[in-house]
């Protein structure tokens, strides 16, 4: 898949989401638009397609988890690749993101390096 793809960067967090986009930027990502939380991700996808997703957790309005489980349920959105990004380790949240259908995941803080190497193994998986 090519650099060319359309990124939904969701975080409640601005700061997270501006570092996230210039890991992406540094990595040769360059359509990557913004949502501060899932309820206006869901907006953002109804309205225009997205190639990949990555979502943090924990937000207030809609959680990351709930994010997933409404992008899985519906036919547009069900096949998306999403990254999921948190700063908890827990689990049970792990497990509950893998049942959901999650494609990834990354514990804050994290590098670009990283970031690089599941978006890469994600994006391979897909395109096989």
């Amino acid at each position: 898949m090519s650099k060319s793809i359309r990124i939904l960067v969701v975080d409640d967090f601005s700061t997270m989401r501006r570092i996230i986009r210039a890991l992406l930027g540094d990595l040769g990502y360059t359509d990557v638009h913004e949502a501060g939380d899932g309820a206006a991700a869901l907006n953002l996808l109804k309205a225009q397609p997205f190639d990949f997703m990555i979502t943090d957790c924990n937000m207030p309005t809609m959680t990351g988890l709930e994010l997933l489980k409404a992008i899985r349920a519906e036919p547009a959105t069900k096949a998306m690749p999403v990254l999921m990004v948190t700063a908890e380790g827990k689990r049970d949240q792990i497990l509950e993101s893998a049942q959901l259908g999650v494609s990834g995941y990354i514990v804050k803080p994290f590098t670009a390096e990283t970031l690089k190497d599941r978006m890469e193994s994600i994006l391979q998986r897909i395109t096989a």
